[in-house]
């Protein structure tokens, strides 16, 4: 027999913050008023950063991604239709339309030209590679 628990959307961020709280390895940037959050992986190797992010029944033509530097943003617009018929009424709807948005600080310029983007079964994957360190040029002072 299933245990019944009640719903709680509380449980889950507060989790998710205290999950999180130690383990920080990008700067996440505050979100502009009036949008929503999605969930994100961010990895890195030697050459370059992964970022997956859920976007699911978001159109690829709706997601928006910009690179300046060091900082990555993301954002989409979640669409939905709401057929409601004239003999129905809506019980509880839960689901999400709008605007979404993240922004990440990563520890290194990335190179703008070779980024790509990929967007399957509802995560977008950003190969975002970095652009090499730039060496200080030593001047011979005569």
């Amino acid at each position: 027999m299933a245990n019944l628990t009640r719903f709680s959307p509380f449980d889950d961020t507060l989790d998710d913050l205290f999950r999180g709280f130690f383990v920080r390895p990008v700067s996440f940037e505050g979100h502009p008023s009036g949008t929503g959050t999605f969930r994100v992986d961010v990895s890195e190797n030697d050459k370059a950063y992964t970022l997956r992010a859920e976007l699911p029944g978001v159109k690829k033509e709706d997601i928006n991604v910009t690179i300046d530097g060091d900082t990555v943003a993301v954002g989409a617009e979640v669409k939905h239709e709401r057929d409601v018929k004239n003999d129905e009424r809506v019980l509880r709807s839960e689901r999400y339309a709008g605007k979404l948005y993240r922004a990440f600080t990563l520890g290194q310029t990335m190179d703008e030209a070779s980024a790509t983007a990929k967007y399957a079964d509802g995560v977008l994957e950003l190969t975002l590679p970095k652009k090499a360190a730039v060496q200080a040029k030593r001047i011979t002072i005569q």
